[in-house]
């Protein structure tokens, strides 16, 4: 395996195309919009230059790096002589299933077809292409380039020689496979969006307020970060869409999703990337404040 295609230059598709070209692999980054694969380009550069700076990589490793990934807009023309197709496209049912029936017309037939999903099922996906045995997830971990997990998800269809191409491609990365069944949430999401959720009904009603609740799960607990700031770390929308897959999954009321956060997704309050969420965060995406005063219902 060597050419990797990846579809989607946000955040997540920059950070596999980054892994990946590190790595060795030839890599085809795709978006519909040039603007969002020029802050690819950056983004990708910036987070190159630290690693030159940490001694992780020579400034000659970098232009290398850099130098194995190339842009594309249309997909037909970035997916010819794909082995690995990574799907990094928006968490959203439609889209992803109407890009994985357009792969199966476009790649070559012994193409992998892999999905970044947190959450949307691959048999579903599978099941919109002619080659489901070829179909899988893989689900990294944000920052992509620093964080080492990989989810892989067997759908119902995928078979061992796909799984272990994938394992063995995900160690290449030099990052730590874990394989997982096709049910809602899979084993991350499943059990860190509940605690999510949780944490914003204690805030919702009015149990202790966003510092708070941080706190208690950062001293307490030992996390890195709180539930909340995580949340906006990971986007208040992707946390709502994902609780509502749980939900409607399993259908069980422990994974409805909170009103508080259903409220701020309308109001567009997002976390990190809309610069307000539980907190308010700068340019630099760096936290500045605590944007969130509501303390009962």
């Amino acid at each position: 395996m060597q050419q990797v295609t990846v579809i989607g230059s946000g955040t997540m598709g920059s950070g596999i195309a980054h892994s990946c070209a590190q790595h060795g692999f030839s890599v085809a980054l795709v978006d519909i919009h040039t603007e969002a694969l020029t802050r690819a380009a950056a983004t990708i550069s910036k987070n190159l230059d630290r690693q030159v700076q940490k001694e992780i990589i020579t400034e000659q490793e970098k232009a290398d790096i850099l130098t194995r990934i190339k842009h594309f807009t249309v997909l037909q023309e970035a997916v010819g002589q794909a082995d690995l197709v990574i799907e990094a496209a928006t968490e959203n049912e439609a889209v992803k299933t109407q890009l994985f029936k357009e792969l199966d017309m476009y790649c070559p037939p012994n193409t992998i077809l892999a999905s970044n999903t947190s959450s949307i099922s691959i048999t579903q996906l599978a099941a919109a292409t002619q080659r489901p045995d070829r179909v899988i997830g893989m689900h990294f971990m944000n920052p992509v380039h620093i964080m080492s997990l990989v989810e892989v998800i067997r759908g119902y269809a995928t078979n061992d020689i796909t799984a272990q191409t994938i394992l063995n491609c995900v160690q290449r990365l030099d990052k730590t496979p874990i394989i997982v069944q096709d049910y809602p949430g899979f084993i991350a999401n499943r059990i860190l969006m509940p605690m999510i959720n949780e944490a914003i009904y204690a805030l919702y009603e009015g149990v202790a307020g966003v510092v708070e609740i941080d706190t208690v799960m950062k001293l307490g607990m030992a996390h890195p970060m709180g539930p909340l700031q995580l949340a906006d770390f990971i986007g208040l929308d992707v946390c709502l869409s994902i609780l509502q897959v749980l939900h409607q999954g399993f259908g069980r009321s422990k994974y409805a999703p909170c009103p508080l956060l259903a409220n701020m997704v309308l109001a567009k309050q997002w976390g990190v990337k809309s610069g307000t969420g539980f907190y308010q965060y700068g340019k630099d995406k760096q936290m500045q404040s605590v944007a969130f005063r509501f303390q009962s219902k």
